[in-house]
């Protein structure tokens, strides 16, 4: 197509009469007509421009005039209509209406190969057995009827009697009208330097040519259109989709589609689909949550920790150098009960759930898409229907060889020069990944010294905090307050990040939409996986791993002593960031998304000093609601991965996970709906086959959530060392233990050191005022006591752990990825019923363009058709 184009365009530029301008009008009155002045052509995008207001910007004006004026007149060139009216609130804005005539529509319809109806399904419906519990959870169908389903097929002009018309007036969607607009739009040139031709709104827009370039709401989303030819589609959507009281019905999908096109609304049928699915994960989570909680106070290892007796008489060896002391085992009473909460045998149960969880919500997610895919007419979506961007068109000056056609065609860059730009964008994102690395470092430097003060403070205010000792410890306070850094460090590197991703992008020159989309998406989700996920994978892997033993213990920079976990380990501390983390983002998120836009339309009325008895055309009212970003679908993803990854790939220190995400969906679903719908202009349809690259990202997360939560369960939490004692007929020393209890399991994971055996530089300088008599203290390790041949060395119950851990971890992944493997199979991803479909449209397809051939062949050459439009049954009683 902009090879035509670019032909037609060489011959006829320099013909473009100066005086084509764009016919001005005045306003008429009408607000809520969506027509030019004559109340019929259909507006269908408006461009709005402001006129010259300060005279020391008359070079730029003038200039900005002599673009805008050859651009109009190449779009009325192309067959297009417009018309300007001005401002009601600022003479100086002047808003230029376009209209698609039926010629140009069916042309363009042609070029984008447009799927549009041939005959109405006549394939019985199949019903779910669920539908009768779910009737009442659906929009009213009195207010959207259910849409009638239609087998279709690519337009094509010559076979116009075969498609399916009753009104010619509503046989192309608005949305499909703007999404073909916007085409012209996009391929019009405004600029010829020499050789080299400039066009595309999207440069005019950057450039300021234009303000704006949106197409038109059809009504107010608070009250219905009086006008008769308005479909109310935004009121509707409002009522049923966006208001915050349906939070509990489905979505109208299909209205969705059809007023904001199929990218946007495949992306809202994954976010139900997810919602809905994690209503499930949510209730087992939850009552994995309430078993944790119920067990606390009759675990044994907590009331081993508890009882004055045993953890009371367990003194601890300091966890730092010098001014850290000694402390009893029964000060971390409560955190060892919370712990509990999510450390426990139905942690594991739940772990292995999930897995088996998420398989499935991929596996369902692929049979719904493909469900939709028939139905939104996307699965013959083909890469050639896109075409290229603007900003790759603008800078195509190099000439090469097509491997395919064996003709030359232009580019913007040669082979050697796209591998310099994709280098150079590489390594751009190692260095702030690397980025990301050393702010990981760095609050972990936070954490060993803020550790050691809480320690010093905490002990100078030892009579103040004595009613708090048992709730707040030194770990405690350095784990939030850390977490709250780490998540500020997060926020303000990816407000950076983002700017830097989309100038390396822009600088590798995409040449389509969706491969610019695909390239910034692998970029902000490499980049946002370490940013979000880096401080959780150090506190469940790394943490308290490698941290020696009293008498000999690691540094870290060579001055800091790497942090120790507590007791009960480093899950609890797990727990705190991610709840941190989610919930922070999830409340940011959505002030960010409702709240900002809000205010930013409340200032716009205000600055323009709109009053209520002015009347104010739909055109206007648009202008002034908040423009759509060119990556807002983009940054929706975006969040809902980073969430499905806290939710999957963690889920194992955190049950509660799925349920915080349940809560947020739902708060996210309505005001996705009801900013997109109430504080946005209307945003471009554009068609769209599934997720995109989003759909492997999902992939490669569910398998890597697999491994992390094995690994959690067998590094992290006390699970497997709680089993190998459970299991075990040998008696251990430092604790007798009975095969069928856990009776003395603190004690057995507790080591012994010889207080004598303390280097000077880590002897701590005060001795508590219970401290008598004692000889030595204890620390979490299974290491040989004192006196012992192989004294502090790693015992022997140290490596059955060990081997314990690694076996667990081999045997969960290899049961739940051959349980993912079965299930993969087992599920058809196309239903059997749309398969039907497909098979039933392509068959009738293939014989009414059959037959359409043999009628064009045997017809008159003059038929109404060069003329206009007559009804399905009067065309086909012409040609026969």
């Amino acid at each position: 197509m902009y090879g035509v184009m670019e032909e037609e365009y060489e011959t006829e530029e320099a013909d473009l009469p100066d005086s084509t301008v764009c016919p001005k009008t005045e306003f008429n009155g009408d607000a809520d007509s969506l027509f030019f002045n004559d109340r019929k052509r259909r507006i269908d995008f408006v461009l709005v421009y402001e006129e010259d207001k300060d005279q020391s910007e008359k070079q730029t004006f003038q200039k900005h005039k002599r673009r805008r004026e050859y651009y109009e007149a190449s779009l009325m060139k192309m067959g297009l209509e417009l018309e300007a009216t001005r401002s009601v609130l600022d003479k100086n804005v002047m808003f230029v209406k376009v209209h698609l005539p039926w010629d140009v529509l069916c042309t363009y319809a042609e070029v984008l190969h447009i799927k549009l109806p041939i005959q109405p399904n006549d394939l019985s419906a199949t019903s779910s057995a669920f539908n009768c519990f779910t009737k009442h959870f659906y929009p009213s169908r009195d207010l959207i009827p259910a849409e009638t389903e239609y087998f279709t097929a690519p337009f094509e002009r010559s076979r116009l009697a075969s498609f399916y018309i009753k009104d010619r007036h509503q046989f192309f969607r608005p949305s499909v009208r703007t999404r073909m607009a916007h085409h012209i739009l996009s391929c019009a040139p405004y600029e010829v330097c020499g050789n080299q031709k400039k066009f595309g709104i999207s440069k005019l827009l950057d450039s300021g040519v234009y303000q704006a370039a949106y197409p038109l709401h059809d009504c107010n989303f608070h009250e219905k259109s009086p006008d008769e030819h308005c479909l109310n589609e935004r009121y509707l959507l409002y009522r049923e989709w966006a208001h915050p009281m349906n939070f509990y019905k489905m979505q109208p999908l299909d209205l969705i589609r059809k007023y904001y096109g199929e990218k946007i609304g495949i992306y809202f049928a994954w976010l139900g689909f997810y919602t809905r699915m994690l209503i499930l994960a949510a209730v087992v989570g939850l009552g994995c949550f309430i078993y944790g909680y119920r067990t606390q106070e009759t675990s044994t290892w907590s009331k081993e920790v508890c009882d004055p007796l045993i953890g009371g008489s367990i003194v601890m060896c300091p966890q730092c150098d010098r001014e850290c002391t000694y402390w009893k085992l029964n000060s971390t009473c409560e955190s060892s009960k919370k712990l509990c909460i999510f450390d426990n045998f139905g942690t594991l149960v739940y772990a292995i759930f999930m897995a088996v969880w998420v398989s499935l919500f991929l596996e369902f997610w692929k049979r719904y898409q493909a469900k939709l895919e028939y139905e939104w007419d996307t699965e013959e979506f083909l890469e050639q229907e896109e075409q290229p961007r603007p900003e790759y068109e603008a800078q195509c000056t190099h000439q090469q060889v097509n491997p395919i056609t064996k003709e030359k065609e232009r580019v913007p860059y040669t082979k050697c020069g796209r591998c310099l730009r994709i280098s150079c964008g590489a390594g751009t994102v190692v260095f702030w990944i690397l980025l990301i690395v050393a702010s990981v470092v760095g609050v972990i430097v936070y954490r060993l010294a803020a550790f050691f003060t809480f320690s010093v403070q905490m002990r100078q205010d030892l009579k103040k905090l004595e009613p708090l000792r048992e709730y707040v410890t030194p770990q405690m306070a350095t784990s939030i307050t850390a977490s709250i850094i780490s998540f500020i460090a997060i926020m303000v590197l990816n407000y950076l990040y983002e700017r830097v991703a989309i100038w390396i992008t822009d600088f590798e020159l995409p040449r389509t939409k969706t491969e610019y989309e695909n390239s910034l998406t692998l970029k902000m989700f490499l980049f946002q996986f370490v940013n979000f996920y880096s401080s959780c994978f150090y506190i469940a892997f790394f943490k308290g791993k490698v941290v020696g033993y009293p008498g000999d213990p690691v540094y870290l920079l060579g001055r800091y002593r790497n942090e120790e976990c507590d007791p009960g380990g480093c899950l609890i501390e797990l727990t705190t960031q991610l709840t941190v983390i989610m919930g922070g983002k999830a409340i940011w998120n959505n002030i960010q998304e409702a709240l900002f836009p809000w205010v930013q339309n409340m200032l716009f009325r205000y600055c323009k000093n709109a009053t209520s008895e002015e009347v104010i055309p739909r055109w206007e009212q648009d202008y002034r609601l908040q423009p759509v970003g060119k990556l807002c679908l983009f940054y929706e993803y975006l969040e809902m991965v980073i969430q499905f990854g806290f939710v999957t790939l963690f889920v194992a220190s955190f049950p509660l996970a799925p349920l915080l995400a349940l809560f947020n969906n739902l708060v996210e679903l309505r005001v996705d709906a009801w900013k997109l719908t109430t504080q946005f202009r209307r945003i471009v349809p554009e068609k769209a086959q599934d997720i995109g690259a989003w759909q492997p990202i999902l992939q490669g997360v569910a398998i890597l959530a697999v491994a992390t939560n094995a690994a959690i369960i067998a590094f992290t939490s006390d699970m497997i060392p709680r089993l190998v004692y459970y299991w075990s007929f040998s008696a251990y020393p430092y604790g007798q233990h009975t095969s069928n209890t856990m009776e003395g399991y603190i004690n057995n994971t507790l080591s012994v050191f010889n207080i004598e055996d303390f280097p000077s530089q880590s002897r701590p300088l005060n001795i508590p005022y219970w401290f008598h008599n004692i000889t030595s203290c204890r620390y979490r390790d299974y290491r040989n006591p004192p006196g012992h041949p192989r004294q502090y060395e790693h015992s022997l119950y140290y490596w059955h752990v060990i081997a314990a851990k690694l076996a667990f971890i081999i045997v969960m992944e290899h049961v739940v990825y051959f349980t993912k493997f079965v299930l993969s199979y087992a599920i058809p991803d196309v239903p059997t019923a749309v398969r039907e479909q497909i098979k039933r449209e392509k068959y009738l397809t293939q014989v009414i363009l059959h037959e359409a051939n043999l009628r064009l062949a045997t017809a008159p050459t003059t038929t109404p058709l060069a003329d206009g439009v007559l009804s399905r049954k009067e065309t086909e009683t012409h040609l026969l």
